[in-house]
């Protein structure tokens, strides 16, 4: 059952709004590594924040979540994908996954999680592999699938 979601427009006046979402949805695999800094985590989001591939992801009107997917290279990056954690594990992030991939239109994509996050599992789950890691982060990418 897929679950009615819509996406509204990042604007540049959300951006604090967007980083308490992040910051809350980051919180509990930040505190297992010892790396719970909510001003480092605000300062990063700033580092590249940039509104126009930004989506609200909302539920009822509610905004709940939000994404970040534009063009890279020869794939499609994916450089956030935030869901309150309330509503994990209720299906949101999958309906947006399969939003992104029809998107995309089956194009290859590529994302980074936090090592020992349990994002890891989700972007398996949507066929990512492993292609890199750093101390903190572990790469994946999603390859294109074939044309039908």
């Amino acid at each position: 059952m897929d679950i009615a979601l819509s996406f509204d427009p990042v604007q540049a006046d959300d951006f604090d709004a967007l980083a308490e979402l992040r910051a809350l949805t980051m919180r509990p695999s930040l505190e297992r590594l010892g790396r719970n800094d909510p001003q480092r985590s605000r300062r990063r989001l700033q580092a590249g924040f940039a509104p126009e591939p930004m989506r609200w992801i909302c539920l009822d009107g509610e905004r709940i979540g939000f994404y970040s997917l534009f063009p890279q290279e020869a794939a499609w990056r994916l450089d956030h994908l935030y869901v309150r954690p309330v509503m994990q594990g209720r299906g949101v992030g999958g309906a947006v996954m399969r939003r992104l991939i029809a998107q995309t239109q089956g194009s290859a994509m590529r994302v980074t999680a936090l090592r020992g996050s349990e994002s890891n599992g989700f972007y398996r789950r949507y066929g990512f592999v492993q292609t890199g890691e750093s101390e903190w982060d572990i790469e994946y990418e999603r390859a294109a699938e074939a044309a039908a």
